[in-house]
């Protein structure tokens, strides 16, 4: 960890709405849990501070991962959903521990995957919820990490890298070792909720 980030994270006591920015961000996400024994990853901020984690303490394809903030608030619960032939996700905001009635809710269909020859292509709606809904798009392919986030009119609104070292040009970290770029005013929580999603098809969560 300190070869990732050498700087001690602090401890960050912010809601949910406090997860965004007005200009772009750049995350480190380590496929690494901070418990010892524990599946899951840490994501840091470009100042090396813990900004999101996951702790799953069960083994990797669980039904339900927590996404939680460095204090270990849960901000996100999402489920895996049974079905025979597409794979459903589904999730659900938090606040106070407590599922927030107004809060983003959304869904994850990943598209047939016999005609992607290893893409894998998953249609998000979000405020299932609510009357007026919107829609994401999660592009990747199986077995990577890289993928991209993309709205209606596809433009990228994440995406996810593996990351490279400052000390020399080309150098790469591991691939556990993940570089994510997010564009202003966009949800970090729910683009690292759709990251977990992404990974749990993977079978990386």
């Amino acid at each position: 960890m300190a070869r990732i980030h050498p700087r001690s994270p602090p401890m960050i006591d912010g809601r949910i709405s406090q997860y965004s920015s007005s200009e772009r961000e750049i995350f480190t996400v380590w496929m690494k849990s901070l418990v010892i024994s524990s599946n899951g990853c840490t994501v840091y901020s470009s100042k090396g501070e813990v900004v999101f984690r996951v702790d799953n303490y069960q083994t990797r394809r669980s039904s339900e991962v927590l996404l939680m903030g460095s204090n270990g608030e849960v901000l996100f619960s999402i489920k895996r959903k049974k079905l025979l032939t597409f794979g459903r996700w589904e999730g659900r905001k938090l606040v106070n521990s407590r599922f927030e009635k107004e809060g983003e809710w959304f869904r994850v269909k990943r598209k047939c995957k016999l005609l992607r020859r290893g893409r894998i292509t998953c249609h998000v709606i979000l405020g299932c919820n609510k009357t007026k809904t919107s829609c994401y798009k999660i592009v990747g392919f199986k077995g990577k990490s890289t993928l991209k986030i993309m709205d209606r009119e596809s433009r990228v609104l994440a995406q996810v890298m593996q990351k490279q070292s400052m000390m020399g040009v080309g150098v790469c970290f591991g691939d556990d070792v993940l570089s994510l770029m997010v564009e202003p005013h966009v949800d970090h929580s729910l683009i690292m909720a759709l990251i977990i999603v992404y990974g749990m098809i993977n079978n990386k969560l």
